[in-house]
């Protein structure tokens, strides 16, 4: 009898290609809200945020500083985002507050408390945070605009920009971000020097005493920011995410002494102080802290 043919094994199953995660651009639709905050999505889940008041130098009023209260929360919760950069309109990044919207709070004690919990959220959210952060400070930036610069987790600066904390020439204590993370960047000794003096600086002087990351000709501001944004990106994401966040536990431990700065500023706001700072920058002089005192 003829022998059954023993049947053929089948191929070996053709070698799989390794898997490919699909890298979506941001969903601007999550942003429609906001309305002094612009979006721009970039390739591989780069979300570009420009601060948008380019008539008032970007300058920080009611509606700009609740929606940067609340921003970095929404971006932390948006899976399409791997990386942010953050810039200003124009030819300035932030040119501190509006005075109208400061002069609501002198002396209001309602509206001292509302901008006291925005101010903590905005720097406990960019802590808390995972997605990085990258700034692109395109020219001047002072009070609210600078502490989302300098939390940033990179910097990137036009050297010829000037930036101040300028609390103290308002006649407040620097308290929205600068006791968090100031001595942290270039030492105690020149956080002193600057909140207290509230100084201008450059940014090449900034990128030597290791305030910002680097310092750049300013038609490079944006693309150098962008780039780092890319290669953030490009990394593996929750590895990146996880390194964000233990670096972060060294400005967690310094919440104390922000909550105490942002406090004090808050409490200088309802006295004669500020007052006269506010009236000295309206009439463009220089305030007279000295007034009245023998």
């Amino acid at each position: 009898m003829p022998r059954a043919s023993r049947p053929q094994s089948a191929p070996p199953p053709a070698a799989k290609s390794p898997s490919v995660i699909c890298v979506t651009t941001p969903d601007l639709a999550r942003y429609s809200s906001y309305h002094s905050l612009a979006f721009e999505a970039h390739d591989n889940g780069v979300l570009l945020i420009t601060l948008s008041n380019p008539d008032k130098l970007n300058a920080t009023d009611a509606s700009m500083h609740r929606e940067l209260s609340r921003v970095f929360r929404d971006i932390d919760d948006d899976p399409t985002v791997r990386a942010v950069v953050v810039t200003g309109a124009g030819k300035a990044f932030s040119a501190g507050g509006d005075l109208q919207w400061i002069k609501e709070q002198v002396g209001n004690y309602t509206q001292t408390m509302k901008v006291m919990r925005e101010a903590g959220d905005i720097v406990r959210t960019m802590i808390d945070c995972d997605t990085p952060i990258i700034s692109a400070i395109n020219g001047v930036a002072v009070g609210a605009g600078l502490a989302v610069a300098l939390m940033a987790d990179i910097s990137i600066i036009n050297e010829d920009a000037r930036i101040t904390d300028g609390h103290i020439r308002l006649g407040v204590a620097a308290g929205d971000h600068a006791v968090a993370i100031w001595p942290l960047l270039c030492g105690m000794a020149q956080a002193k020097w600057y909140l207290m003096t509230a100084d201008f600086l450059d940014g090449r002087e900034a990128a030597r005493i290791g305030l910002v990351t680097r310092a750049v000709p300013a038609a490079e501001v944006l693309p150098t920011a962008l780039a780092a944004a890319q290669k953030v990106a490009a990394g593996p994401r929750d590895a990146v995410r996880f390194t964000k966040r233990s670096l972060n536990h060294w400005l967690r431990q310094s919440l104390p002494n922000f909550e105490a700065s942002l406090a004090y500023e808050m409490l200088n706001f309802l006295g004669p102080d500020a007052a006269e700072g506010l009236t000295a920058l309206v009439e463009k002089r220089p305030p007279d802290f000295l007034r009245g005192e023998s």
